[in-house]
């Protein structure tokens, strides 16, 4: 590559064009759902896709922004008192609220987020909201603010309405949203627990609706799953290997356990493509008053990313390096650095440094 002079963190984006390993030849799975997404939770980037931008319905999913809302503006710990609107909705009464007895909001997301309790998700938004329609209101501006465009909801637990829709795009784009909460990650890994009322001697023991949690799948932390006559069975999983963590959606299944596993299991079988090696020569930058005309770049460190073999062809990269350097130079000094995206979307990024010191030249030379 030519010599570059001054560059003023000038950003210079291409396609790799040297040869990349080969990554991993595994064939995406066959999923039985109408629409499933697997992505992973650090980037968001999807990983597998089908009909991921096509709306369904959620059903239950939906308790997944209702946890969100519920959490960022309430507290765990707030006292609700239970209402006869959401004492009287028998659709999915698990733990059998009652008008006027009281349990704090945890209490109602554990009941509403590990057995699925759509009556809990009413007492839930009148408490933190004041209102269900407002609280309503909410999670549709949360859902925008995620990027969920293609999501629309008309109520907090997920009972089928013409006008309640999401994607597996959306879901696993709110789902990556809400791990980040440690509350949630928390409760939607939890197998089973016990729900206490406030003032109460009145307990009750439920246990998640989760099958993946009570089965032998390596590594997996929740999320939560869905079911209705209209929606059929549907899925939020996720699971952890090795530090990473993968996200897959299932809408509409015969066998949404079944198709979970095979997606996780494909992620993690993906094999990382090295992408950048420390110590390769990527560029020269020019460098004023020192021993030598000029540094060379390179990565710091060995960088590998997990990218399916399709893919491939769409990787990028984003070099960004410094203005005009003036010696001495440093080895290892920070340079700049390179960012992989496939589009638009970051994957990771490597710093680049020195490869070599450029020592100041003495004074009478510089005059010269």
């Amino acid at each position: 590559m030519q010599l570059l002079a001054r560059t003023s963190l000038a950003l210079l984006i291409f396609v790799l064009c040297y040869t990349l390993p080969q990554a991993s030849c595994a064939e995406p799975p066959r999923v039985t759902a109408d629409a499933a997404i697997l992505v992973d939770a650090a980037t968001g980037h999807v990983l597998y896709g089908k009909n991921e931008h096509h709306q369904k319905d959620p059903a239950s999913l939906t308790k997944v922004m209702t946890a969100i809302v519920a959490l960022e503006v309430g507290r765990p710990d707030d006292v609700v008192t239970v209402s006869k609107r959401a004492a009287r909705f028998e659709r999915g009464s698990i733990i059998d609220i009652r008008d006027g007895e009281q349990i704090t909001l945890e209490n109602l997301l554990k009941a509403a987020l590990i057995m699925s309790a759509n009556d809990s998700t009413i007492a839930i938004a009148e408490h933190v909201a004041g209102d269900y329609d407002l609280f309503i209101h909410w999670m549709n501006l949360k859902a925008r603010e995620l990027g969920a465009t293609n999501t629309r909801f008309v109520n907090t637990h997920g009972f089928t309405h013409p006008n309640h829709d999401s994607t597996a795009y959306d879901l696993a784009l709110i789902a990556r949203y809400a791990l980040r909460i440690p509350q949630f990650a928390a409760l939607v890994r939890t197998r089973s627990v016990t729900v206490y009322w406030h003032n109460s001697d009145r307990k009750q023991r439920i246990r998640n609706t989760n099958r993946l949690l009570h089965s032998d799948f390596e590594g997996i932390d929740g999320v939560k799953t869905g079911t209705t006559s209209m929606a059929g069975h549907c899925l939020i999983a996720s699971a952890t290997r090795d530090g990473r963590q993968l996200i897959a959606v299932i809408l509409h299944s015969d066998g949404r356990y079944y198709d979970a596993q095979k997606l996780l299991t494909y992620g993690f079988e993906i094999e990382p493509v090295e992408v950048a090696t420390a110590g390769d020569r990527l560029t020269r930058l020019r460098v004023r008053d020192g021993t030598r005309p000029d540094v060379t770049v390179v990565p710091a460190e060995t960088v590998k990313l997990p990218i399916p073999q399709e893919q491939l062809p769409k990787l990028g990269k984003e070099v960004r390096l410094h203005e005009d350097l003036v010696a001495p130079i440093a080895a290892g000094q920070p340079l700049g650095e390179m960012i992989f995206l496939i589009q638009g979307r970051e994957l990771g990024r490597v710093a680049l440094v020195a490869g070599y010191a450029v020592e100041r030249e003495v004074w009478y030379k510089r005059l010269l």
